[in-house]
């Protein structure tokens, strides 16, 4: 990894794709929103393999494995600054050995708290507020979740690397917090970033960061207004099911993938160049990215706009 920065106070942030993309889209969020800066990546390449490779126009594709990426944000307040560890996946094998190498680094920068975002799958109304669900590895963490009036997990275990992360951090003395947001199993499937906003604005109000969600408020807005029309095809479903003739009225499969047109392709390149001048901007060529569904053709290109200039 590159060598450390001198941080204040700092502390850590681990994301990883999940359910509903709840807590990578709050990862790119605080990304896009505070503006911040690639630091290091985290070389584990011996924990990944590799089971397939990409063809474009015919052309095999090099192999990559997951990468591991660390982004920086200082407090202008000289409270807390802020790291974000991006994972674009959680290793199949060795997922101690892994968070045991990110918690030392951790401990190098001089991360104070650790913190991880995942999703809650329950039997929740999609119309309805997402809860934010909480476990600490410390009673003073635990009691502040208390205080601010959360769901604290009584029983049970937090599956992969949101879990175990915050175990070897409490193992080497640091204190850990788990943010779980709410979202329906029944669209497990499906973006809910109903949940990244309610997991968002627990850890703002605990780490006293302002955060401007209007951009995140239009997505949810949105994403309430699709699975709304989605309910209503399944419940036109269920009154056609004696008449299996009929057209089927509820898919769930995703669309086959769809080549980028020279319209969206202009589009995404005004994108990329406003984000460039503004990164704040960036949260918006993601969901553009995500709608067109190439985020993993652009992923680099994305995430190049965190770098230093310089």
């Amino acid at each position: 990894m590159a060598e450390q920065p001198k941080l204040t106070h700092p502390w850590l942030v681990a994301v990883w794709p999940g359910m509903g993309n709840v807590a990578l889209s709050a990862g790119f969020y605080l990304l896009a929103k505070l503006g911040m800066n690639l630091i290091s990546e985290y070389e584990a390449s011996e924990l990944f393999d590799v089971d397939h490779v990409d063809v474009k126009e015919g052309m095999i594709q090099i192999a990559r494995r997951p990468a591991n990426r660390f982004f920086l944000w200082t407090d202008p307040k000289k409270q807390h600054d802020l790291v974000v560890f991006l994972g674009e996946a959680q290793p199949p094998l060795g997922k101690y050995h892994f968070c045991r190498k990110l918690v030392e680094y951790a401990k190098e920068l001089g991360v104070e708290r650790v913190f991880t975002f995942a999703a809650m799958a329950t039997q929740m109304h999609p119309e309805h507020l997402s809860r934010v669900f909480g476990a600490a590895t410390d009673v003073q963490s635990l009691e502040e979740l208390k205080r601010l009036e959360l769901e604290i997990l009584q029983d049970g275990n937090i599956g992969g690397l949101n879990g175990v992360l915050l175990g070897v951090a409490g193992e080497n003395g640091l204190r850990g917090t788990c943010l779980l947001g709410e979202m329906p199993h029944i669209f497990a499937q499906l973006p809910f970033p109903k949940a990244s906003q309610a997991i968002l604005e627990v850890f703002t109000t605990i780490a006293g960061i302002e955060l401007d969600f209007t951009e995140l408020a239009k997505q949810v807005k949105s994403m309430d207004q699709q699975l709304g029309e989605i309910l209503a095809r399944v419940e036109k479903a269920f009154e056609q099911q004696q008449h299996p003739d009929e057209e089927e009225a509820f898919r769930t499969e995703p669309e086959e993938d769809k080549r980028v047109s020279a319209g969206d392709e202009k589009h995404l390149e005004e994108l990329f160049e406003q984000a460039m001048q503004d990164r704040s901007q960036a949260f918006a060529l993601k969901q553009e990215l995500d709608r067109l569904g190439v985020f993993k053709d652009y992923e680099d290109r994305f995430l190049d706009l965190f770098k230093k200039a310089g």
